[in-house]
Parts: structure tokens; C-alpha cells; sequence
């Protein structure tokens, strides 16, 4: 196998915004650097930040559509982030400190009915990522366009989230990586499982309305999965355009 990293992708505030990389050092059992550093606790959430919680903790795309349209811009040095939505001014805050502005500024994107967002929360020791173990994703440019072939229409690779995007591969043939380890520039990672997809994938990232049902596409194949959750085995840089070999 001998495929491209083609993208790094974070997502600085879980469901709330993504931002594009050139190069990143990934540590041995950690999250890509800075993603899902903090996580938007809805009224009804019991999370508190002492730890890793599941994403129904938390204000979601896949309740509120309007939040995948969201971009997002992290300062490392000053720990800002400065927001972009199509129906929002810009914001530039401190997540840990400035939550207030924050929450004032998504709350006109939650749909009625939906529970509030109502705090930032950040685990101390890792990224709040949908799995239990700090993970990373992967996916595959070639499954992308199998979806849009069967769709009919071009769709955005950003309805999935993903933090790496690779090219070279066979549609769905990230699946196959599961259990193996894999070479990305100095970096080993060990594929664990693949990603099941919620509802959030429906929605447009330019406009945040829903307007694909990318479900239904998926289990045309008999399943609803869309890339595949990694774990880092061995840190070092990657950086877009290293080879993705088996290790």
C-alpha cells in the first residue's frame, strides 16, 4: 500500500469549527495537537471537564445543522480562537476565560427546542474526541467520491470531520487498515476501528442547512461508516504530502 497525506484538519472546539494544518508533531497516545481541546456543554450536560464524556454531552452539529458551517482559527500562543459563520460576525476569544462572548455568539445557531449551550468545558489530558481513547481520524479521498458518484452532485469533504485525508487508496479500503499500523512521515498509527456517522454529515459546511441525507447514501454500501479512528503508536511530524505506508 503507498498513498499521500493530502490534509491535517483540527477542530480546536469540538463541533464548532475547523481549521487546516501543514504540518503537526503527534505524540504517542494523544490526540492530533489541539483538537477538541474544549467541548460546548449543553443545559442538560453533566460534563464538567474532569474528563473525557461522550459527545450526546455535548452541542453538536448533529442537533443543531447550523454549527458545521462554522471555521475556526487557534492562536497556540495566546490559546484565542477566532470564528467564522456565514450568518454570525466574526469572534475572536478565549475559550478558557471568555466563554460569555462565546456563548452569546452560537446561541442564535441552536435550533428552538434544543438544549442551550451553556458552558466551554476542557479535559486536562486529551482532546474530547467521540471515542474513548484519544483518537484520530482518517480518511480516504477515493470513498469520498464514491459517495458524491452515487449522490449525483459534488459534496464537501468537510461533512466529515475528519483530521487526515488521504489519497491513494481504493474506495473503502481504509476498512481493510483496521488492526494494522501505518507510516504517516515520521509517525506510526495503529488503525482501531471504523467511524460511524451521525446526522451532522447531512448538513452543508458552506450554509450549515441540511440537505443530503448521507445516510441513506452509506448503507447503499450496508453500513453507515465513513473513515476510520487511529491511534498514534509512535509520535513524530507529518505534514501534507508525506507517503501513508504500512508499517
Amino acid at each position: 500500500m503507498t498513498a499521500r497525506l493530502t490534509g491535517i484538519w483540527r477542530h480546536p472546539i469540538k463541533a464548532h469549527g475547523r481549521e487546516a494544518l501543514d504540518r503537526v508533531t503527534l505524540r504517542s497516545g494523544a490526540t492530533l495537537p489541539w483538537d477538541r481541546a474544549w467541548a460546548v456543554a449543553h443545559e442538560a450536560s453533566r460534563a464538567d471537564g474532569s474528563g473525557w464524556a461522550r459527545c450526546a454531552e455535548f452541542t453538536r452539529g448533529a442537533k443543531a445543522p447550523s454549527l458545521m458551517a462554522i471555521e475556526a482559527r487557534l492562536d497556540e500562543a495566546t490559546k484565542t480562537v477566532t470564528l467564522r459563520h456565514p450568518e454570525r460576525p466574526e469572534l475572536t476569544f478565549r475559550p478558557d476565560d471568555e466563554a460569555t462572548a462565546f456563548l452569546d455568539w452560537v446561541r442564535p445557531l441552536i435550533p428552538e427546542g434544543r438544549a442551550a449551550p451553556a458552558r466551554i468545558v476542557r479535559a486536562p489530558d486529551r482532546g474530547m474526541t467521540d471515542t474513548d481513547f484519544p483518537s484520530i481520524s482518517i480518511c480516504n479521498h477515493a470513498s469520498h467520491r464514491a459517495v458524491e458518484q452515487r449522490h449525483g452532485r459534488p459534496l464537501s469533504r468537510h461533512r466529515w470531520r475528519g483530521n487526515l485525508w488521504v489519497e491513494g487508496l481504493a474506495p473503502w479500503e481504509e476498512f481493510d487498515l483496521v488492526g494494522r499500523d501505518i507510516r504517516v512521515g515520521d509517525a506510526v498509527l495503529r488503525v482501531v476501528e471504523r467511524t460511524g456517522r451521525c446526522t451532522a454529515t447531512m448538513a452543508n459546511p458552506e450554509t450549515g442547512r441540511v440537505d443530503v441525507d448521507t445516510l441513506a447514501l452509506l448503507r447503499s454500501w450496508g453500513h453507515e461508516d465513513f473513515a476510520v479512528y487511529a491511534e498514534v503508536a509512535e509520535g513524530g511530524e507529518i505534514a501534507a504530502g508525506d507517503a501513508v505506508i504500512l508499517a
